[in-house]
């Protein structure tokens, strides 16, 4: 009989199977909430090749992780990284793995659109904070709104599900999140609006920038009807509906409702840094125990010792006392 790992369970009984693995720090735009513009980014010598990251989930995947979300940076931007999508998807074959995922900006969507499809990936989320072009290179200072819209286009009729991921930035974009919702809905595709987070020395004030769910979601109720609902996709996202659109809106709220009770994810970066919290700092690192060894008992041991330490919840606090940022490092070294 096959050994059969009891799988990963925290102090607090939260079986963990879902991992997100930022493939990359870097990233063809520099979104002015979660980059600073002149970004220092890693040397690629620290970079875990595509050999060590494929290496890296399986150990996790045979660990009992059931979902597998490629973020960055933005994935896309790794060089060969669909060489790596591709060795992943054999375990969706085996049926070890459920689902593999990405998060990305859209840019590079009408180029690996189809190959994502082929690999078996059946959904994608794309961050798109405007649907007015000015305003969208403005706030992703190199971004091209056309190059997105049509990553898009590519990826619907490649027939991948889509959802549309909006950071919620007051004085910027809350008066047009409506808009949006009824263009997102009206092509078929979900949407999430997500609280700023306060992650990295940016060039803003997030206190400038920070606009409560609840203040949003207050005034949407003006002229919507949204009914709350038990979907889940294995993240923090609660959703509604939304009866004039028919479709389906998700709020991420860690700010001012944090959904830390329910939290079955970790975090893996390029490096082999393995955060166990989106929003602390303890890490673990698994890139010398994976190097150290051909055979993967000291990764096994290294990803036990760090489950073991998951904390129960994040410390994340926007005000105008706390002008640092709950953590130092960015968005895109974690992965969203």
């Amino acid at each position: 009989m096959d050994f059969q790992d009891p799988g990963m369970i925290d102090p607090f009984g939260r079986a963990i199977s879902y991992l997100r693995v930022s493939v990359t720090d870097r990233c063809d735009f520099r979104c002015t909430y979660c980059m600073a513009e002149d970004m220092t980014f890693l040397p690629k010598r620290d970079l875990l090749s595509l050999e060590e990251l494929d290496r890296l989930t399986t150990v996790f995947i045979e660990k009992g992780v059931k979902k597998l979300r490629l973020t960055g940076g933005e994935p896309l931007v790794r060089k060969n990284i669909m060489h790596l999508v591709r060795q992943i998807s054999r375990h969706l074959k085996s049926g070890a793995l459920e689902e593999l995922t990405l998060t990305t900006n859209g840019s590079q969507l009408s180029r690996f659109a189809a190959e994502l499809a082929d690999c078996g990936v059946k959904r994608i989320n794309v961050s798109m904070d405007t649907l007015d072009p000015d305003k969208f290179h403005a706030i992703t200072r190199w971004g091209n709104l056309p190059k997105v819209m049509e990553g898009i286009d590519a990826a619907q009729k490649a027939g991948l599900q889509i959802k549309i991921n909006a950071v919620a930035l007051k004085d910027f974009n809350d008066h047009e999140l409506p808009e949006m919702m009824r263009w997102a809905h009206g092509r078929g595709m979900d949407m999430t609006i997500i609280e700023t987070m306060p992650m990295g020395e940016i060039d803003e004030d997030r206190t400038d920038q920070y606009l409560p769910l609840s203040l949003l979601r207050a005034q949407l109720e003006q002229q919507f009807t949204l009914s709350d609902i038990p979907f889940k996709t294995g993240g923090p996202a609660r959703y509604v509906t939304v009866s004039e659109t028919g479709g389906r809106l998700g709020f991420i709220t860690p700010m001012t409702h944090n959904f830390c009770e329910s939290c079955n994810r970790v975090r893996l970066t390029c490096t082999g840094t393995l955060y166990m919290c989106l929003g602390q700092d303890d890490a673990a690192d698994l890139r010398a125990p994976l190097r150290q060894s051909e055979g993967n008992e000291l990764l096994a041991n290294a990803i036990d010792e760090a489950i073991g330490r998951k904390p129960k919840g994040h410390d994340f606090i926007i005000d105008r006392n706390s002008k640092k940022p709950a953590v130092a490092r960015h968005m895109s070294v974690t992965g969203g």
